[in-house]
């Protein structure tokens, strides 16, 4: 027997190594993916709920606009 590894022994042990070497690369490239990912999907989520807030928000300044039209209508009747 010899002491020289098998050729399919040293590729593994190849492999394993140059896992052990990327996998920190690796995990800190997935990190700051995912980090830029939900911070994507936040400001997205943030946009809906602003446009839909602007809208509601329109809603209730044209109910409150009309109110005060209406007020204004029934103060200037009974002051005449």
């Amino acid at each position: 027997m010899s002491d020289t590894p098998e050729p399919g022994a040293r590729a593994r042990d190849l492999r394993d190594r140059l896992k052990q070497f990327a996998q920190p690369l690796v995990d800190t490239v997935d990190s700051r993916l995912r980090e830029q990912i939900d911070q994507r999907v936040d400001q997205r989520v943030d946009e809906r709920v602003d446009a839909a807030l602007a809208d509601r928000l329109a809603v209730l300044e044209r109910a409150i606009a009309d109110l005060d039209r209406a007020v204004r209508g029934l103060q200037a009747r009974l002051e005449s």
